[in-house]
């Protein structure tokens, strides 16, 4: 094919061309801005054919792509080469991967179907570009030491939930599947890594993918590192390599995604993949075929928030352990849909309606997205955490002042749509609700010195019912805007005298741009083990922090 639209003459062989019976789509302008688009038919010397279909250019600009074709045209098109535009249809060179819908910012795919049309090789999936894009960033010592810190944070989160209703059930199937004394699988331990990991709401998260990274990759990376006796930075390794796939796939979801479907559920599977390809030894296309897998099993609804379910838990263990399947299936010769992303019935096209695929390889020298994810100091909801931070000074202030709670009047919290979307809950019924709630949240800052797992409690809702009962939620700038690359806020404090208190956050406590420091980060591993009855966590700790520096994985006893 050569040329592009409109162009003096552009021609294209289709899917269907044989020795015998061959045809050529011909287009060309014509006096006037007349577009003619022509088939024609040739079988042997003789013309058969005869113009398929004409029309004028400005018709093409009335007409969408939806309205003009029918699925089977709109695929053939594609496969032959055609872009469609807000402004009618545009022949093209085939040289990337995807080409994006004028609308919907949606990848539409253009697979080249025979070596005349694509006169080379097949351009790459994005699948196979990510695989490229995260095994050619170099990894340095300052790298696996924060892998290593990243890591202590999701194996302390995993120990801790087992000390929860949901991580006695969890860990009573595990024993009732595989025999207290056996050794399960892997992708089984991944699965009961990942879903302890993320019950307690103090895992990690990336912001701008909107994804928790840690309660998937890790789990997948420790399951299969510690069944395969691979070393410490061999793990490490494998967990960049997991958060960058998690993250980027999460960062060209789009928000529409995010209100339906949970993208630590539908991003994690390709995280966990990546992480187990690299453990595993997998080329680059057995990768891809882990990934393409991983990926075919998304899932994860919101639709558990109205009740307070346990359902988010099952998200993380399953993205967990589906992408070590994947993985070990794919090591064996099991194969995957390398178009997983951006196919016409890929993940994008099913689950995404404002995709932006180009973010999926957008900065490929950036440094690793691991670096760009936050740490929860508190046991509650991301978006509760620029409001808590924001509280726990009004505390301080109103406290030096000598002002009491009863003397608040109302209560105004500005933030973003998600955090409304996600923690507008006026009155909490449990702990896991109090954990997604803004009034309960900002009210817990403000009646407790330290927020931590029981100021979610029975008795602190009962405490904190009555001055989360005087707040209200806006949604404000520039918070709405600067979401998700800031997840910011703004809260005001109304007394009966008149007089206010303010306080406002761009970015919260454990933000890349607000880090808790390497103590911080070990108190709080510390704390979490202590929670899940770990005996001696020091000793844990010591273990495994001295990965990043040649160490082998320590013992962990998850029964």
């Amino acid at each position: 094919m050569s040329g592009v639209w409109p162009g003096r003459a552009v021609s294209v062989v289709p899917h269907a061309a044989s020795a015998k019976n061959t045809g050529k789509i011909m287009a060309k302008t014509a006096p006037r801005g007349r577009i003619v688009l022509r088939r024609t038919v040739h079988a042997g010397r003789k013309n058969i054919g005869k113009p398929q279909f004409e029309e004028q250019a400005a018709i093409w600009r009335r007409i969408t792509p939806r309205r003009l074709l029918k699925p089977y045209n709109q695929r053939r098109f594609a496969r032959q080469g055609m872009g469609w535009t807000s402004s009618g249809p545009r022949l093209q060179p085939l040289h990337r991967s995807y080409i994006m819908a004028s609308e919907n910012s949606v990848s539409r795919e253009r697979t080249p179907v025979n070596d005349l049309s694509s006169r080379g090789q097949p351009s790459l999936s994005l699948t196979e570009e990510l695989i490229r894009l995260i095994r050619a960033k170099p990894v340095t010592d300052a790298d696996l030491e924060a892998a290593a810190l990243f890591t202590l944070d999701a194996v302390a989160n995993s120990l801790a939930g087992r000390n929860s209703a949901p991580g006695r059930i969890l860990i009573s199937w595990a024993e009732a599947g595989a025999g207290k004394n056996a050794i399960p699988d892997a992708d089984r331990t991944a699965f009961l890594l990942g879903a302890l990991c993320h019950i307690l709401e103090t895992d990690d998260l990336h912001r701008e993918s909107v994804v928790h990274p840690g309660c998937v990759v890790v789990p997948a990376a420790w399951a299969l590192a510690s069944r395969h006796a691979k070393g410490g930075r061999e793990l490490l390794t494998a967990v960049l390599h997991g958060f960058e796939a998690a993250t980027r796939v999460g960062m060209a979801v789009g928000p529409a995604h995010y209100r339906i479907w949970h993208n630590t559920a539908t991003c994690g599977p390709f995280g966990s993949a990546m992480a187990s390809a690299f453990l595993l030894g997998l080329d680059d296309g057995a990768a891809m075929n882990a990934l393409g897998n991983a990926g075919s099993q998304s899932s994860g609804l919101w639709q558990f928030l109205e009740t307070g379910a346990m359902t988010k838990h099952l998200h993380a263990g399953h993205a967990a352990e589906a992408g070590v399947k994947a993985a070990e299936l794919a090591a064996l010769g099991f194969t995957g849909p390398a178009r997983i992303l951006e196919g016409e019935k890929g993940f994008f096209r099913a689950a995404c309606p404002d995709a932006s695929p180009a973010a999926v390889l957008h900065d490929p020298s950036a440094p690793w997205q691991l670096l760009r994810t936050s740490i929860k100091p508190w046991p509650s909801c991301r978006h509760t955490h620029p409001t808590i931070d924001a509280g726990e000074e009004l505390r301080l202030r109103l406290t030096e002042d000598g002002v009491s709670a009863e003397e608040i009047e109302a209560i105004e919290v500005e933030t973003y749509q998600a955090a409304l979307d996600v923690c507008d809950r006026p009155a909490a019924a449990s702990d896991y609700e109090a954990k997604f709630s803004l009034q309960h949240s900002i009210a817990a800052a403000l009646l407790h010195s330290i927020v931590d797992f029981n100021a979610f409690g029975e008795a602190a809702r009962a405490r904190c019912v009555t001055l989360a009962s005087r707040v209200k939620l806006r949604l404000a700038e520039p918070w709405a805007s600067a979401y998700p690359l800031s997840w910011g806020g703004r809260v005001t404090i109304r007394l009966g005298n008149g007089r206010e208190y303010v306080a406002e956050r761009e970015h919260a406590r454990g933000d890349p741009e607000a880090p808790l420091s390497r103590d911080q980060m070990i108190a709080k591993a510390l704390m979490l083990m202590r929670h899940g009855g770990t005996e001696n966590p020091e000793r844990l700790v010591e273990g495994l922090l001295s990965m990043s520096s040649g160490g082998m994985l320590p013992a962990l006893d998850i029964g």
